[in-house]
């Protein structure tokens, strides 16, 4: 894991593509219990080189009733972004998470993970990559049905301040869902 993780964190593949330069951001360890599969990384978290050191961190530590020191002890949860740099601004936001990334690492890195009891996927690039074609017309019916994904994957939208009307609109998500992570993580933490 350790050659693993230096080899990601010095990869330079897609290094043309990235406005800020390539940093490699993630956090992962052999024992870790859950893996977050996130997005890319924003400019504040490549800044300080620390995973969802952010707004939406904030908020998905809340999601996951869990502590900054537990969610940030490696051996409890492994922090995967689908892209590990930053990918630039877009219109509306940053850019899609490089597609270089998931299929050139993530295999390895879970595959060295063999505790992991719990996979949390955040948002439609890493739901699209990890579920495919069973995936819902949309986020928001895959979220509606994160049972079915279960005891594999557990899907949730982006955890940004940017989705607030979304959770508005939906607040069977923090009715439902949350109740049913928090208790599946605790689970996972318990193991």
């Amino acid at each position: 894991m350790d050659q693993l993780l230096f080899q990601i964190r010095n990869c330079t593949h897609c290094e043309e593509h990235l406005p800020l330069g390539p940093r490699p951001i993630i956090a992962a360890h052999p024992e870790s219990r859950i893996a977050i599969i996130g997005q890319a990384p924003g400019t504040k978290v490549h800044q300080t080189g620390v995973p969802w050191d952010d707004p939406s961190g904030r908020q998905l530590r809340k999601w996951l009733g869990v502590t900054d020191e537990q969610f940030y002890n490696e051996q409890l949860f492994a922090l995967i972004p689908m892209g590990f740099c930053y990918p630039g601004k877009g219109k509306s936001g940053d850019l899609p998470p490089r597609p270089e990334c998931a299929p050139l690492w993530h295999e390895s890195l879970i595959n060295q993970m063999p505790n992991l009891t719990l996979t949390v996927l955040i948002g439609q690039y890493a739901q699209n990559y990890y579920l495919g074609n069973t995936m819902k017309r949309n986020l928001t019916e895959t979220v509606k049905h994160y049972q079915e994904y279960l005891p594999d994957y557990f899907v949730l939208p982006h955890p940004s301040p940017r989705n607030r009307f979304w959770l508005s609109k939906n607040p069977w998500f923090e009715e439902e869902v949350l109740s049913d992570l928090r208790e599946k993580v605790s689970e996972s933490l318990d193991y």
